[in-house]
């Protein structure tokens, strides 16, 4: 009776990739990208086009604490900081109620099965909360500046 010898394991493709990290590095730097470099390699190129409206937002925020309400750029700019805030939430969001199963098959393809735990029902709440907040105040300041600057524009035909 012959034995064939067993075939070794193959190696995993690359390094574990955590569901509740990457909940949580959505969550904390998710509008800055960190989430996609995390998971997608330094090479991600969209991971790397998340901080440029981001810091535009933020300098946005900045202008209307040097300027005030009225600076006409800073409207421009702040809605940007609020929609990748937003956009890093709803990633987070996704991350976390992603399937372990569904998550392994992406992700870690040939390594171990790993379950997660409350931390990662802890980091869908959190930016649940955190993403519908920044949401609907990023849409209130743009559409409330907007018709501002609407009935500025109606004045000046009226007179």
């Amino acid at each position: 009776m012959r034995t064939t010898p067993e075939a070794p394991a193959p190696a995993p493709a690359g390094p574990y990739k955590s569901k509740t990290l990457a909940t949580w590095i959505a969550l904390i730097a998710g509008s800055l990208g960190l989430h996609r470099l995390y998971l997608h390699g330094w090479r991600d190129w969209l991971g790397w086009l998340h901080p440029l409206p981001t810091v535009l937002g933020g300098i946005g925020v900045q202008r209307m604490l040097e300027f005030g309400q009225d600076d006409r750029l800073s409207w421009l700019l702040i809605p940007l900081l609020g929609l990748m805030v937003s956009q890093a939430m709803l990633m987070a969001i996704l991350y976390g109620l992603t399937p372990d199963e569904k998550w392994n098959a992406r992700f870690n393809p040939q390594g171990p099965e790993h379950h997660s735990g409350w931390a990662v029902v802890i980091g869908v709440v959190a930016a649940l909360m955190i993403g519908a907040a920044v949401l609907m105040a990023t849409l209130a300041f743009g559409f409330q500046h907007y018709f501002e600057m609407q009935v500025e524009a109606a004045r000046q035909i009226s007179q």
